[in-house]
């Protein structure tokens, strides 16, 4: 026990210590202080065999430096065999509360008696966030939450990250406080963003005051946060060849993210979403070596979130 203690207080006391210097993420990891950093996710693995084959794909040629799985979705046990054998690979969860497609659909992992205002009309999660929020309770979005942790722990992953399909943990305010509080009892760091535009532009209002003090005390605490994630928004595939070089050379200073949704030329995918044609052109970019060579020449560095893990063990406990 004192040894714990002991250690507590040295880790809480560097942590404090490096948010008071200011040290920015980058300092933290080695890199200077102006340091373009980079994370390259992929998301929605786990969703159906193509999102599995493109995404280890992406990740096995060094461009994708992350992603994060879909733990109901009925291709998890393919992916979490893969994290089995390939320990190194940059793997979170992609916590699921909605499912949005028309014909492909899954439910909670958590006892449905549990979770019931998780479940639409027809018995499988709602397609929409705002639906999920008319009808489930902050305890029962813990309750999947914990459902989806403690499957994908099961079947021996070791998640680097965890994040919110469709956003669903991050506009409402009492589901974050809960994701951020069940985030560190399993010891996994949620994404999480610097309280700044065009990050609070998203939030709903009454949402942003409660948003911005979660998001100062993580940062004084050491918590790694994101200063950007940018976009190409909605262009035509045509274009987001052209538009991600322009977004990688505008990448600034700082910890950025890049989400993107990767698919192979399968008709699997191709029946599922009518997103298809940019998610493949999304898994065509990011596997052409052209994308990396413009990666170097912008001196941008790509890092993932195994790279954060040891700054997220060395924050300070939370509050009283």
């Amino acid at each position: 026990m004192l040894m714990r203690l002991t250690m507590l207080t040295a880790i809480t006391c560097l942590s404090c210590g490096l948010a008071a210097r200011g040290e920015t993420v980058a300092e933290r990891l080695g890199y200077p202080a102006d340091a373009k950093l980079l994370i390259i996710h992929g998301d929605d693995i786990g969703m159906c065999h193509s999102a599995n084959a493109s995404a280890v794909d992406a990740l096995e040629k060094g461009i994708v430096t992350c992603g994060s799985v879909m733990v109901p979705c009925p291709w998890f046990l393919e992916i979490a065999d893969y994290s089995r054998r390939h320990p190194e690979a940059d793997l979170g969860l992609h916590l699921t509360h909605t499912s949005e497609w028309k014909y492909y659909r899954w439910r909670p992992l958590a006892p449905l008696a549990m979770v019931k205002g998780l479940l639409d009309a027809e018995g499988y999660m709602h397609g929409g966030v705002r639906d999920v929020y008319g009808s489930a309770s902050v305890q029962e979005v813990e309750a999947e939450m914990c459902a989806q942790i403690e499957f994908a722990l099961q079947h021996g992953m070791k998640p680097t990250h965890l994040d919110s399909h469709m956003g669903t943990l991050y506009y409402n305010p009492e589901y974050l406080q809960m994701a951020l509080r069940v985030s560190e009892e399993y010891d996994i760091p949620l994404m999480f963003f610097k309280a700044k535009e065009p990050f609070l532009q998203k939030l709903p209002e009454a949402s942003r005051d409660a948003f911005v003090q979660l998001s100062d005390s993580m940062e004084r605490r050491g918590i790694p946060l994101l200063d950007a994630m940018p976009s190409i928004g909605d262009v035509s595939v045509d274009e987001m060849d052209g538009a991600y070089r322009k977004l990688i050379q505008n990448i600034q200073p700082g910890l950025s993210l890049v989400i993107l949704h990767l698919a192979d030329e399968s008709k699997e995918y191709q029946r599922i979403t009518g997103s298809y044609p940019k998610r493949l052109a999304e898994y065509r970019i990011f596997t052409d070596p052209a994308m990396k060579a413009l990666i170097d020449e912008e001196g941008v560095r790509l890092i993932g979130w195994k790279d954060l893990l040891p700054l997220w063990k060395q924050r300070a406990p939370a509050g009283p």
